[in-house]
Protein backbone atom coordinates (compact mmCIF):
# COMPACT_ATOMS: atom_id res chain seq x y z
CA UNK A 1 0.00 0.00 0.00
CA UNK A 2 1.22 3.92 -0.74
CA UNK A 3 1.31 6.03 1.87
CA UNK A 4 -1.05 8.71 2.44
CA UNK A 5 -0.94 12.03 4.34
CA UNK A 6 -3.69 13.94 6.28
CA UNK A 7 -3.07 17.08 7.17
CA UNK A 8 -4.73 18.48 10.04
CA UNK A 9 -5.19 19.82 13.91
CA UNK A 10 -4.13 17.51 16.26
CA UNK A 11 -6.69 17.39 19.13
CA UNK A 12 -4.07 20.03 21.16
CA UNK A 13 -4.67 22.14 18.37
CA UNK A 14 -1.33 22.05 16.74
CA UNK A 15 -1.35 21.70 12.74
CA UNK A 16 0.45 18.81 11.63
CA UNK A 17 1.21 16.63 8.44
CA UNK A 18 0.43 12.62 9.36
CA UNK A 19 2.19 9.92 6.71
CA UNK A 20 0.77 6.80 6.99
CA UNK A 21 -0.30 3.50 5.84
CA UNK A 22 -1.00 0.03 7.48
CA UNK A 23 0.91 2.47 10.45
CA UNK A 24 1.71 5.37 11.09
CA UNK A 25 5.17 6.36 9.63
CA UNK A 26 5.48 9.81 10.22
CA UNK A 27 3.98 12.71 12.56
CA UNK A 28 5.59 16.14 11.81
CA UNK A 29 4.64 20.01 12.14
CA UNK A 30 2.76 21.52 9.59
CA UNK A 31 4.25 24.72 8.62
CA UNK A 32 2.41 25.49 5.79
CA UNK A 33 -1.47 27.40 5.22
CA UNK A 34 -3.20 26.43 8.50
CA UNK A 35 -5.90 23.86 7.74
CA UNK A 36 -9.62 23.91 8.92
CA UNK A 37 -10.13 20.03 9.40
CA UNK A 38 -9.23 18.23 12.55
CA UNK A 39 -7.22 15.10 13.03
CA UNK A 40 -7.86 12.11 15.63
CA UNK A 41 -7.15 8.47 15.99
CA UNK A 42 -9.77 6.32 15.53
CA UNK A 43 -12.23 6.03 17.67
CA UNK A 44 -12.53 2.57 19.84
CA UNK A 45 -15.45 1.54 21.35
CA UNK A 46 -15.57 -1.37 24.14
CA UNK A 47 -19.37 -2.13 24.27
CA UNK A 48 -21.25 -2.14 21.13
CA UNK A 49 -23.94 -4.90 21.86
CA UNK A 50 -25.29 -4.36 18.19
CA UNK A 51 -25.61 -1.61 15.43
CA UNK A 52 -27.97 -0.20 12.64
CA UNK A 53 -30.38 -3.95 12.41
CA UNK A 54 -27.04 -6.52 13.62
CA UNK A 55 -27.54 -7.80 16.89
CA UNK A 56 -24.03 -9.38 18.27
CA UNK A 57 -25.76 -11.27 20.45
CA UNK A 58 -28.12 -13.63 18.48
CA UNK A 59 -26.37 -17.05 16.66
CA UNK A 60 -28.61 -16.05 13.95
CA UNK A 61 -27.07 -12.41 12.58
CA UNK A 62 -25.84 -13.02 8.91
CA UNK A 63 -23.01 -12.01 6.90
CA UNK A 64 -24.58 -8.82 5.51
CA UNK A 65 -26.49 -7.78 8.47
CA UNK A 66 -22.90 -7.42 10.06
CA UNK A 67 -21.01 -5.85 7.00
CA UNK A 68 -23.94 -3.01 6.96
CA UNK A 69 -23.08 -2.77 10.83
CA UNK A 70 -19.63 -1.97 10.84
CA UNK A 71 -19.63 0.31 8.09
CA UNK A 72 -22.08 2.24 9.72
CA UNK A 73 -20.04 2.62 13.03
CA UNK A 74 -17.05 3.63 10.35
CA UNK A 75 -19.35 6.84 9.53
CA UNK A 76 -19.54 7.57 13.26
CA UNK A 77 -15.86 7.51 13.49
CA UNK A 78 -15.56 3.64 14.92
CA UNK A 79 -12.50 2.00 13.52
CA UNK A 80 -12.27 -0.50 16.37
CA UNK A 81 -14.96 -2.26 18.49
CA UNK A 82 -15.56 -5.16 20.98
CA UNK A 83 -19.21 -7.04 19.54
CA UNK A 84 -20.55 -7.65 22.72
CA UNK A 85 -22.63 -10.38 23.93
CA UNK A 86 -25.16 -9.74 27.23
CA UNK A 87 -26.26 -12.82 29.56
CA UNK A 88 -28.02 -15.71 27.85
CA UNK A 89 -28.65 -19.08 28.57
CA UNK A 90 -24.84 -21.43 27.65
CA UNK A 91 -26.39 -22.75 24.10
CA UNK A 92 -27.24 -18.68 23.27
CA UNK A 93 -24.17 -17.85 24.66
CA UNK A 94 -22.48 -20.52 22.92
CA UNK A 95 -24.00 -19.70 19.57
CA UNK A 96 -23.32 -15.96 19.73
CA UNK A 97 -19.97 -16.49 20.10
CA UNK A 98 -19.05 -19.09 17.68
CA UNK A 99 -20.93 -17.17 15.22
CA UNK A 100 -18.91 -14.03 15.63
CA UNK A 101 -16.02 -15.85 15.32
CA UNK A 102 -17.15 -17.10 11.74
CA UNK A 103 -18.19 -13.16 10.62
CA UNK A 104 -14.96 -11.88 12.02
CA UNK A 105 -13.40 -14.49 9.82
CA UNK A 106 -15.49 -14.07 6.58
CA UNK A 107 -14.43 -10.03 6.43
CA UNK A 108 -10.69 -9.19 5.82
CA UNK A 109 -11.41 -5.50 5.75
CA UNK A 110 -14.38 -4.96 8.23
CA UNK A 111 -13.11 -8.01 10.84
CA UNK A 112 -10.12 -5.63 11.56
CA UNK A 113 -12.79 -3.49 13.17
CA UNK A 114 -14.15 -6.38 15.40
CA UNK A 115 -10.73 -6.17 17.45
CA UNK A 116 -12.43 -8.49 20.09
CA UNK A 117 -15.56 -9.53 21.83
CA UNK A 118 -16.65 -8.51 25.49
CA UNK A 119 -18.90 -10.54 27.36
CA UNK A 120 -21.05 -8.81 29.65
CA UNK A 121 -22.67 -11.35 32.25
CA UNK A 122 -23.76 -13.85 32.53
CA UNK A 123 -21.53 -13.89 35.80
CA UNK A 124 -23.50 -10.83 37.50
CA UNK A 125 -25.85 -9.83 40.34
CA UNK A 126 -29.22 -11.80 39.63
CA UNK A 127 -31.12 -8.61 41.82
CA UNK A 128 -33.02 -6.10 40.35
CA UNK A 129 -31.12 -2.97 39.80
CA UNK A 130 -27.95 -4.24 39.14
CA UNK A 131 -29.11 -6.64 36.80
CA UNK A 132 -30.67 -4.24 34.46
CA UNK A 133 -31.97 -5.53 31.74
CA UNK A 134 -30.31 -8.81 31.78
CA UNK A 135 -32.70 -11.68 31.70
CA UNK A 136 -32.87 -13.47 35.16
CA UNK A 137 -33.37 -16.64 34.47
CA UNK A 138 -29.76 -17.05 32.77
CA UNK A 139 -27.86 -15.02 35.24
CA UNK A 140 -25.31 -17.83 36.64
CA UNK A 141 -22.24 -17.55 39.03
CA UNK A 142 -18.50 -17.46 36.98
CA UNK A 143 -17.34 -20.77 35.28
CA UNK A 144 -13.92 -21.63 34.65
CA UNK A 145 -14.95 -23.86 32.54
CA UNK A 146 -17.51 -22.37 30.82
CA UNK A 147 -14.76 -19.13 30.20
CA UNK A 148 -12.58 -21.94 28.37
CA UNK A 149 -15.28 -23.09 26.17
CA UNK A 150 -15.60 -19.50 25.46
CA UNK A 151 -12.17 -18.68 24.57
CA UNK A 152 -12.15 -22.18 22.64
CA UNK A 153 -15.13 -21.07 20.28
CA UNK A 154 -13.77 -17.38 19.88
CA UNK A 155 -10.61 -18.44 18.94
CA UNK A 156 -8.96 -16.55 21.48
CA UNK A 157 -10.72 -13.11 20.81
CA UNK A 158 -12.78 -12.67 24.29
CA UNK A 159 -10.43 -9.81 24.78
CA UNK A 160 -12.93 -8.62 27.76
CA UNK A 161 -15.39 -9.74 30.49
CA UNK A 162 -17.58 -8.15 33.11
CA UNK A 163 -18.26 -9.92 36.17
CA UNK A 164 -20.24 -9.14 39.90
CA UNK A 165 -17.42 -9.88 42.23
CA UNK A 166 -20.19 -10.41 44.98
CA UNK A 167 -20.16 -14.44 43.66
CA UNK A 168 -18.44 -17.09 45.33
CA UNK A 169 -15.52 -18.16 43.64
CA UNK A 170 -14.93 -14.88 41.80
CA UNK A 171 -11.57 -13.75 42.46
CA UNK A 172 -10.40 -17.09 41.21
CA UNK A 173 -12.20 -16.73 38.50
CA UNK A 174 -10.89 -12.93 37.83
CA UNK A 175 -7.10 -14.79 38.60
CA UNK A 176 -7.47 -17.36 35.81
CA UNK A 177 -9.13 -14.96 33.12
CA UNK A 178 -6.41 -12.32 33.76
CA UNK A 179 -3.64 -15.18 33.52
CA UNK A 180 -5.27 -15.49 29.88
CA UNK A 181 -4.55 -12.13 28.53
CA UNK A 182 -8.43 -10.81 29.38
CA UNK A 183 -9.45 -7.71 31.16
CA UNK A 184 -11.97 -8.07 33.47
CA UNK A 185 -14.16 -5.22 34.09
CA UNK A 186 -16.87 -5.02 37.07
CA UNK A 187 -19.99 -4.49 36.59
CA UNK A 188 -24.36 -5.54 37.41
CA UNK A 189 -22.80 -5.71 40.92
CA UNK A 190 -24.13 -4.66 44.19
CA UNK A 191 -20.86 -6.31 45.76
CA UNK A 192 -19.52 -4.94 49.30
CA UNK A 193 -16.11 -2.97 49.83
CA UNK A 194 -14.13 -5.83 50.56
CA UNK A 195 -15.53 -7.95 47.58
CA UNK A 196 -14.30 -4.94 45.02
CA UNK A 197 -11.22 -4.81 46.72
CA UNK A 198 -10.61 -8.37 46.23
CA UNK A 199 -11.48 -8.13 42.54
CA UNK A 200 -9.31 -5.82 42.13
CA UNK A 201 -6.31 -7.36 43.74
CA UNK A 202 -7.46 -10.77 41.76
CA UNK A 203 -6.82 -8.53 38.69
CA UNK A 204 -9.73 -6.60 37.55
CA UNK A 205 -8.84 -3.43 36.23
CA UNK A 206 -12.42 -2.09 34.89
CA UNK A 207 -15.67 -0.68 35.99
CA UNK A 208 -18.55 -1.26 32.62
CA UNK A 209 -20.54 1.77 32.34
CA UNK A 210 -19.70 2.88 36.07
CA UNK A 211 -23.31 4.59 37.39
CA UNK A 212 -25.75 2.32 35.95
CA UNK A 213 -26.60 -1.35 36.13
CA UNK A 214 -27.43 -0.28 39.79
CA UNK A 215 -30.34 -0.06 42.13
CA UNK A 216 -32.27 2.85 41.78
CA UNK A 217 -31.75 3.72 45.11
CA UNK A 218 -28.62 3.16 47.64
CA UNK A 219 -27.10 3.76 50.96
CA UNK A 220 -25.11 7.33 51.11
CA UNK A 221 -22.10 5.38 52.21
CA UNK A 222 -20.38 2.89 51.51
CA UNK A 223 -21.48 1.96 48.59
CA UNK A 224 -20.16 -0.04 45.18
CA UNK A 225 -20.17 3.55 43.29
CA UNK A 226 -18.20 4.82 45.65
CA UNK A 227 -15.71 2.21 45.97
CA UNK A 228 -15.28 1.91 42.06
CA UNK A 229 -14.81 5.59 42.27
CA UNK A 230 -12.05 5.94 44.61
CA UNK A 231 -10.04 2.79 43.20
CA UNK A 232 -7.56 4.51 41.54
CA UNK A 233 -6.38 0.77 40.20
CA UNK A 234 -9.85 0.72 38.09
CA UNK A 235 -10.48 2.60 35.04
CA UNK A 236 -14.75 3.22 34.56
CA UNK A 237 -16.71 3.42 31.33
CA UNK A 238 -19.21 5.87 30.52
CA UNK A 239 -22.28 5.64 28.46
CA UNK A 240 -22.43 9.37 27.63
CA UNK A 241 -25.60 9.46 25.92
CA UNK A 242 -27.61 12.49 27.79
CA UNK A 243 -29.81 9.66 29.00
CA UNK A 244 -28.33 6.88 31.34
CA UNK A 245 -26.17 9.72 33.18
CA UNK A 246 -27.13 13.35 34.59
CA UNK A 247 -24.69 15.37 33.77
CA UNK A 248 -23.99 15.89 37.45
CA UNK A 249 -22.91 12.88 37.70
CA UNK A 250 -21.15 12.31 34.52
CA UNK A 251 -18.73 15.76 35.62
CA UNK A 252 -17.79 14.55 39.23
CA UNK A 253 -17.72 11.03 37.83
CA UNK A 254 -15.12 12.00 35.45
CA UNK A 255 -13.36 14.47 38.22
CA UNK A 256 -12.79 11.40 40.75
CA UNK A 257 -11.68 8.87 37.83
CA UNK A 258 -9.49 11.38 35.44
CA UNK A 259 -9.50 11.29 31.91
CA UNK A 260 -6.56 8.99 31.75
CA UNK A 261 -9.06 6.48 33.82
CA UNK A 262 -11.92 7.63 31.94
CA UNK A 263 -13.32 5.68 29.03
CA UNK A 264 -16.11 6.47 26.38
CA UNK A 265 -18.07 3.92 25.24
CA UNK A 266 -22.12 3.86 23.83
CA UNK A 267 -23.70 0.46 25.12
CA UNK A 268 -24.98 0.68 21.90
CA UNK A 269 -27.54 -2.15 20.98
CA UNK A 270 -28.89 -3.28 18.00
CA UNK A 271 -31.82 -0.87 17.14
CA UNK A 272 -29.16 2.25 17.14
CA UNK A 273 -29.42 4.07 13.44
CA UNK A 274 -32.89 1.85 13.32
CA UNK A 275 -36.35 3.83 13.20
CA UNK A 276 -38.23 3.47 16.31
CA UNK A 277 -39.81 0.66 17.15
CA UNK A 278 -39.50 -3.06 18.57
CA UNK A 279 -36.42 -5.22 18.06
CA UNK A 280 -34.89 -7.93 19.69
CA UNK A 281 -31.76 -7.93 21.98
CA UNK A 282 -30.48 -11.42 22.39
CA UNK A 283 -32.86 -13.23 24.44
CA UNK A 284 -35.49 -9.91 24.92
CA UNK A 285 -37.73 -7.72 23.56
CA UNK A 286 -36.75 -4.21 23.68
CA UNK A 287 -37.81 -0.83 22.03
CA UNK A 288 -36.60 2.24 20.46
CA UNK A 289 -38.45 5.16 21.36
CA UNK A 290 -39.00 8.52 19.51
CA UNK A 291 -36.62 10.36 22.11
CA UNK A 292 -33.64 7.52 21.32
CA UNK A 293 -34.38 5.77 24.46
CA UNK A 294 -34.01 2.18 24.14
CA UNK A 295 -35.86 0.03 27.08
CA UNK A 296 -37.68 -3.38 27.53
CA UNK A 297 -40.87 -4.07 26.18
CA UNK A 298 -43.53 -2.82 28.49
CA UNK A 299 -40.83 -1.36 31.06
CA UNK A 300 -39.45 2.14 31.68
CA UNK A 301 -35.73 0.00 32.01
CA UNK A 302 -32.76 0.93 30.01
CA UNK A 303 -31.82 -1.72 27.63
CA UNK A 304 -28.48 -0.48 25.78
CA UNK A 305 -28.26 2.82 24.16
CA UNK A 306 -28.53 4.10 20.52
CA UNK A 307 -25.77 6.05 20.74
CA UNK A 308 -23.53 7.37 18.16
CA UNK A 309 -19.81 7.90 18.75
CA UNK A 310 -19.57 11.39 17.48
CA UNK A 311 -22.48 12.42 19.56
CA UNK A 312 -21.00 10.58 22.12
CA UNK A 313 -17.70 12.73 21.79
CA UNK A 314 -19.79 16.22 22.00
CA UNK A 315 -21.58 14.98 25.10
CA UNK A 316 -18.22 14.53 26.58
CA UNK A 317 -17.91 18.02 26.09
CA UNK A 318 -21.18 19.75 26.98
CA UNK A 319 -21.88 17.68 30.05
CA UNK A 320 -19.22 16.34 31.61
CA UNK A 321 -17.43 19.66 30.53
CA UNK A 322 -14.07 18.48 29.59
CA UNK A 323 -11.97 19.69 25.97
CA UNK A 324 -11.86 18.48 22.74
CA UNK A 325 -8.51 16.49 23.28
CA UNK A 326 -9.85 14.84 26.77
CA UNK A 327 -12.74 13.62 24.87
CA UNK A 328 -10.77 12.51 21.91
CA UNK A 329 -8.89 10.81 24.59
CA UNK A 330 -11.19 8.95 26.00
CA UNK A 331 -12.76 7.86 22.79
CA UNK A 332 -9.32 6.93 21.40
CA UNK A 333 -6.22 6.06 23.15
CA UNK A 334 -7.83 5.42 26.63
CA UNK A 335 -10.62 2.59 25.67
CA UNK A 336 -7.54 1.52 23.46
CA UNK A 337 -5.01 0.88 26.66
CA UNK A 338 -8.36 -0.26 28.73
CA UNK A 339 -9.05 -2.92 26.36
CA UNK A 340 -5.30 -3.53 25.75
CA UNK A 341 -5.45 -2.67 21.68
CA UNK A 342 -1.94 -3.55 20.43
CA UNK A 343 -1.04 -0.63 18.25
CA UNK A 344 -3.52 1.77 19.07
CA UNK A 345 -2.54 3.57 22.64
CA UNK A 346 -0.74 6.31 21.96
CA UNK A 347 -2.68 7.76 19.46
CA UNK A 348 -1.22 9.81 16.86
CA UNK A 349 2.58 8.82 16.61
CA UNK A 350 4.75 6.55 14.69
CA UNK A 351 4.39 2.88 15.11
CA UNK A 352 0.37 3.32 15.87
CA UNK A 353 -1.94 1.38 13.22
CA UNK A 354 -3.07 3.76 10.29
CA UNK A 355 -6.69 4.56 11.98
CA UNK A 356 -7.23 7.85 11.34
CA UNK A 357 -10.21 10.36 11.58
CA UNK A 358 -10.72 13.62 9.49
CA UNK A 359 -12.91 16.04 11.44
CA UNK A 360 -14.77 19.38 11.35
CA UNK A 361 -15.18 20.71 15.05
CA UNK A 362 -17.07 23.69 15.96
CA UNK A 363 -15.90 24.71 19.32
CA UNK A 364 -18.95 26.85 19.62
CA UNK A 365 -21.41 24.69 18.98
CA UNK A 366 -19.58 21.82 20.36
CA UNK A 367 -20.52 19.79 17.14
CA UNK A 368 -18.07 17.12 15.62
CA UNK A 369 -19.09 15.81 11.85
CA UNK A 370 -16.95 12.85 10.66
CA UNK A 371 -15.49 13.77 7.20
CA UNK A 372 -13.05 10.65 6.29
CA UNK A 373 -12.22 7.44 7.87
CA UNK A 374 -9.27 5.54 7.55
CA UNK A 375 -8.40 1.92 9.25
CA UNK A 376 -5.02 0.68 8.38
CA UNK A 377 -4.52 3.29 5.77
CA UNK A 378 -7.74 2.23 3.73
CA UNK A 379 -10.27 4.68 3.44
CA UNK A 380 -13.70 3.24 4.58
CA UNK A 381 -15.50 6.19 4.67
CA UNK A 382 -16.20 9.54 3.25
CA UNK A 383 -18.73 12.09 4.22
CA UNK A 384 -18.98 13.85 0.65
CA UNK A 385 -19.33 10.05 -0.55
CA UNK A 386 -21.97 9.32 1.91
CA UNK A 387 -23.76 12.50 1.22
CA UNK A 388 -24.14 11.78 -2.46
CA UNK A 389 -25.97 8.36 -2.43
Amino acid sequence: MSLRTCIGREPSGAAISVEFGERIESVSAWTGEAPAQWLSPGWVDIQVNGYAGADYCSPHTTLEDATHSVEVLWSTGVTRFFPTVITGSREGLAGAIANLAKLKAAMPLHGKSMVGFHIEGPHISPVEGPRGAHPESAVRPPDIDELKSWIDLSHGQIKLVTVAPEWPGAASYIEFAASRGIVIAIGHTMADSAQIAAAVSAGATMSTHLGNGAHATIRRHPNYIWDQLADDRLAASFIADGIHLPAAFLKVALRAKGVERSVMTTDAVMPAGCRPGRYRLGEVDVELHDDDRVTLVGKDKLAGSSLRMDRGVENLMRLGEVSFGQAIAMSSRNPARCGRIEGRCQGLAPGELGDLLELDFDAAAISVRVRSVYLEGENVYRADRADSN
